[in-house]
């Protein structure tokens, strides 16, 4: 009998089972995995939010393939064909695959070429044949030739014996698993251009003629393979021996099956005809279906990697350093259109708008500047947030002499992502939030926002077109779209919101929560003002005790009149902090943030039968730095003048830029070209690097030398090893495997512009302004 879920799950996890059962029954009640791996550490035994996410996804997993195993039972029950061994054989089966197998001889299926002879009675045959091959096939097919049957000769019933032989041969299960593993690890993928497609497929061209180990493609190849299949530039074929091998010559799997059902050349008269059957077997049927399975099984794998590391660069983006409640202008950069100006005040409210047209065709650079430093007097602008994408180091410059020109205002420039700003200004939420404003302008919006935080503005966009991902749109969907939600929900709930001024998008990825329930908060915010405390959540329409549990101790009141409630305290500790601080003679308020205090009480003598040692170690921290926010401090990398398109590189610059996407075989660099350059794996470090994310995360600011530059590729190689010697002009640019572009970095982010005049034009500006 195969073990429990919750048995099969801790040996997995190498957990306790009391551990698994006691997360199992909270996931159950409804209580989500930030909930549990903040608030029931005590009732888990202290498994952390990873743990909780593999628990969880495994226990579908699990209880899916028991359901599935009692359909499969209850199938072949009805077909009066269940014996103890095949019973006790799907009982054990711990995964689907292997389900799948036992279950083939009998799922029902459209008449075959099997069932057709064996209704017309050829089964015998078949089995007198594999039972004793002495018989001579001609002569025994004769007993069951049968006109009124379909059989009109021998070759006809041996053919239909065949079809038979070959339908078990394939429906074996356990062979099938062999073969299976087998062909994994020593199958190889060969693909070759399609003819004609040379040119259309260039980018795929380092695969037009390329094998190699199915079990050892790495994923971002397999993805690129794939995908240049699909697109109908590659030929892709699982190959399991050599192309020279002499056709007539019996491959290791023809012996495999031919072993399993005792085949063998020993000059028998059924001998020749029996090992036809399995090399037919083989060929024609078993090796194409597995052929389709294990490519798909590659596809599943490849999937599987890319999925985590967009999943992991978008924790990192999430979690950026936020720069702050400050006055932000936000330029989203353009040429015919102009740049459009957003200026939002320290709370993200919008207050301003404007377009400048600095750059071609009108070229208006001082009328520009005139503009924008009349906007950032007006509304003291402290950072301006200027989009990645077309003209944006052209903005840039135009920014840098703004914050020039007004050296009072002390401003700061930032070049952000603009990611994913498009897709949220056709949104439907923006078109709500600003219904009369321009598409074009929602953008800038986003992008300033964005600045002050990340997080905020980021939960406002579809995740997987935030585009820190590598074949995003290739992988599966609904598994992408999981994993990326999981991924805004931790890190959400990690960061916590305040309920006073967060959106609804935000509130809607906190725990418990969903987006009727945030939309019901902001309207009661709206119609009643702002909560005084935590307890006013409870008066929201629809939010019950339930949800308050889930949901209160990431909602943070700031301000109000119980400290605690602007803490991640939970307001079912908040007793537990009275007996804590009762000591001290002092109020909860006066013993927040008093680090020697608190450091000299003894965490275990304030544990009781609910509250165990882990919450009282939170709490005191949690008391010592509340709410403290877990994103690093903010800064931003400086784009060095005068390099502002790939053609400005030169081999051996040294440059600073902001890690905009980390893949499996590198990471890739915005310096401010309008095209990220790569990292290479092997030239992340000095030392060996297995994953580059132990190095770099997105958004990090590095230090990088270029190697190497392809203009008419759009390649750019780069080290962050600046001892690194990058090779002579003309020196061959192709040393590195893998592709090196991927989805949503990497990318061309448009033709660079002309160079903007200059002419004394700050002064001119702030002449007019002046003025």
């Amino acid at each position: 009998m195969i073990p429990s879920i919750e048995r099969r799950l801790a040996a997995e996890l190498s957990v306790r089972e009391s551990q698994v059962a006691a997360t199992v029954a909270l996931i159950d009640e409804g209580a989500t995995v930030p909930f549990i791996a903040r608030y029931r550490k005590e009732v888990t035994g202290g498994l952390d939010d990873t743990q909780l996410r593999t628990l969880a996804e495994r226990l579908t997993y699990l209880r899916e393939l028991d359901a599935r195993r009692q359909v499969v039972l209850a199938s072949i029950a009805e077909q009066g064909k269940l014996d103890a061994p095949l019973q006790a054989a799907i009982e054990a089966a711990d995964n689907k695959t292997t389900l799948e197998d036992l279950y083939l001889p009998y799922k029902p299926k459209r008449r075959t070429r099997a069932q057709i002879a064996r209704e017309a009675g050829l089964e015998p045959l078949a089995l007198a044949l594999l039972e004793n091959p002495a018989l001579t096939p001609e002569d025994a097919a004769l007993a069951y030739v049968d006109a009124d049957k379909g059989v009109a000769d021998a070759k006809a019933a041996l053919d239909g014996a065949r079809a038979i032989l070959i339908e078990r041969f394939a429906e074996d299960a356990e062979l099938i698993g062999r073969l299976r593993e087998r062909l994994w690890a020593e199958g190889e993928l060969a693909t070759r251009v399609v003819e004609g497609k040379e040119g259309e497929g260039a980018k795929f061209s380092d695969y037009f003629d390329h094998r190699e180990p199915i079990r050892s493609l790495p994923s971002h190849r397999a993805l690129a393979i794939l995908r240049a299949r699909g697109e109908g530039v590659l030929a892709v074929a699982l190959k399991y021996q050599p192309d020279d091998t002499p056709v007539a010559e019996r491959s290791v799997y023809e012996g495999l099956i031919a072993a399993r059902f005792g085949v063998a050349d020993q000059g028998r008269a059924a001998d020749k005809w029996l090992l036809d059957t399995v090399r037919l077997a083989w060929r024609a049927k078993v090796f194409l279906s597995l052929e389709i399975e294990l490519v798909g099984r590659l596809k599943d794998a490849a999937d599987g990697d890319a999925i985590r590391v967009f999943a992991a660069n978008l924790h990192d983006l999430l979690l950026a350093a936020p720069a702050g409640r400050r006055a932000t202008m936000g330029l989203d950069p353009g040429l015919r259109t102009g740049v459009k100006v957003a200026v939002v005040d320290d709370t993200g409210k919008l207050v301003d708008t404007a377009a400048v047209f600095p750059h071609e065709p009108r070229r208006d650079w001082n009328g520009a500047l005139a503009i924008l430093a009349r906007l950032c007097v007006k509304h003291r602008v402290e950072l301006i947030a200027i989009g990645n994408g077309t003209a944006s180091r052209e903005t840039d410059k135009l920014a840098g002499e703004l914050v020039r020109g007004l050296p009072e205002l002390a401003m700061h420039k930032v070049v952000v992502s603009e990611a994913g700003a498009s897709v949220y200004s056709a949104s439907e939420l923006a078109a709500r939030e600003f219904p009369d404003l321009d598409v074009s302008i929602r953008g800038a919006v986003s992008i300033a926002r964005r600045l002050q935080d990340p997080l905020a503005e980021l939960v406002k966009i579809e995740p997987k077109s935030i585009g820190v991902g590598q074949y995003q749109h290739d992988v599966n969907q609904s598994q992408l779209a999981k994993s990326l939600d999981a991924v805004v929900e931790d890190c959400v709930n990690a960061v916590g919101v305040d309920v006073n001024i967060a959106s609804a998008p935000l509130l809607a990825r906190i725990s418990g929560l969903n987006a009727t329930l945030a939309g019901n908060i902001v309207a009661y915010r709206d119609a009643h003002g702002a909560f005084a405390d935590r307890k006013a959540l409870m008066k929201v329409p629809r939010l019950g005790e339930k949800t308050f549990e889930q949901a209160a101790g990431f909602l943070r009141v700031i301000g109000g009149a119980n400290p605690l409630d602007a803490s991640a305290v939970h307001p079912e500790a908040y007793p537990l902090v009275e007996k804590i601080v009762k000591a001290s003679g002092r109020a909860v308020a006066g013993v927040i943030g008093d680090s020697g205090y608190l450091k000299s009480l003894n965490a275990a003598d304030y544990t009781d039968e609910r509250f165990g040692l882990p919450t009282v170690v939170d709490i005191l921290k949690e008391l010592d730095k509340p709410g403290r926010d877990p994103r690093p401090a903010f800064k931003t990398a400086t784009f060095q003048d005068g390099v502002e398109d790939i053609k400005d590189l030169v081999p051996g610059m040294l440059l600073e830029g902001v890690v905009s996407n980390v893949a499996a075989f590198g990471a890739f660099v915005d310096i401010g070209v309008h095209q990220d350059g790569l990292v290479h794996i092997s030239a992340l470090s000095n030392k060996f690097v297995d994953d580059p994310r132990k190095v770099v995360k997105a958004g990090d600011v590095v230090r990088v030398k270029v190697l190497e530059v392809d203009v008419p590729r759009k390649r750019i190689a780069l080290t962050m090893r600046l001892d690194d010697k990058a090779p002579a002009a003309g020196a061959a640019a192709e040393r590195r495997s893998g592709p090196r572009t991927s989805q949503g970095a990497g990318q061309g982010k448009g033709r660079a512009p002309e160079k903007a005049p200059q002419n004394n034009a700050m002064a001119e500006a702030f002449a007019r302004l002046k003025r």
